[in-house]
């Protein structure tokens, strides 16, 4: 789907003289779908048939594997397990068998959009995470250490035939609250030779059994965007009565062979001795054939609302 790519300079080249300022919005709208090649218009359809398809939902979600309840607002829409995985591969370029829980968009957005951004959803179950350790970091250590992992992780991911990936440095540097045992932070990622670096900004809830895992994947100019939302994205979360941090038991629940800086750094797996969480979520920027052009999305995505 990528190699339509480079055809956003072709079509804003050709509509835009033709439709000027003055016409109205339906009126470019129609021009610029008059314009549209054969090929371009199955991508469209395709485009379209694949959002039409998302079972898009507001208000409580439960996400039984977690014992988490999402509170989704009006303002926000969630994807289920399999769309996510749709919306990850097939629009954003990523490998297969992410396994997600779910998806988070902001209602006003869909995963075409030059400038969407989304939250990924998973769960760890570990056991407990003690945050014993959390006072202690030292997080300009953990970077460079994280650094170095990376770089290791990309050799992997290269071989596989995806882009190399490779950790800039903190957008936002990690911050535990310890009355909510939630913890959060922003890493500068960068892709292959893209020109437009990713943000990846992690929320960590824990548990009494594990971790729930929020990943914001955006733009790293998207930062002051994704930092007024990330209370927004904070509150939705809870562990139902039961599963609770507050609800360990040390006498019977499993305790967690890391802390709050393994979940930071990604954790070191046992067996293997390879580090988890590296491979980080790829966010294809401008797939959307004729992004700029307002009023064609619109009306391409008519209806751009929320199933309850």
């Amino acid at each position: 789907m990528y190699k339509y790519l480079g055809i956003v300079a072709v079509v804003l080249g050709i509509l835009w003289p033709s439709l000027g300022m003055t016409q109205e919005p339906e009126a470019q709208a129609d021009a610029a779908e008059e314009q549209i090649s054969a090929e371009d218009q199955a991508y469209m359809d395709w485009a379209r048939n694949l959002w039409e398809s998302l079972d898009r939902k507001t208000g409580d979600v439960t996400l039984n594997q977690a014992r988490v309840t999402l509170k989704v607002p009006e303002n926000f829409y969630f994807l289920g397990s399999a769309d996510a995985e749709k919306v990850l591969v097939d629009v954003w370029g990523n490998p297969p068998g992410q396994n997600v829980l779910g998806m988070l968009f902001p209602m006003e957005s869909t995963p075409f959009d030059g400038d969407a951004w989304a939250v990924t959803i998973e769960y760890e179950e570990d056991g407990y995470v003690s945050d014993k350790d959390a006072a202690s970091i030292d997080y300009d250590d953990l970077l460079r250490d994280m650094q170095r992992d990376t770089r290791e992780a990309s050799k992997a991911r290269i071989k596989q035939g995806y882009e190399s990936i490779e950790l800039v440095g903190w957008a936002a540097a990690p911050f535990y609250d310890a009355a909510t045992n939630k913890l959060h932070w922003a890493k500068e990622v960068k892709f292959g030779d893209s020109e437009e670096n990713t943000l990846n900004y992690n929320i960590r809830a824990l548990g009494r059994k594990g971790v729930l895992v929020m990943n914001f994947i955006a733009g790293v100019d998207q930062l002051p965007v994704i930092q007024n939302e990330v209370n927004t994205v904070l509150a939705m979360a809870s562990f139902d009565e039961g599963a609770r941090y507050a609800d360990f038991d040390p006498d019977v629940d499993k305790v967690a062979a890391y802390g709050i800086g393994a979940l930071v750094a990604g954790k070191v797996l046992a067996k293997s001795g390879i580090l988890a969480g590296l491979l980080l979520f790829l966010k294809k920027f401008g797939v959307f054939i004729v992004v700029g052009l307002g009023a064609f999305l619109k009306k391409l995505f008519s209806g751009n609302q929320g199933n309850r």
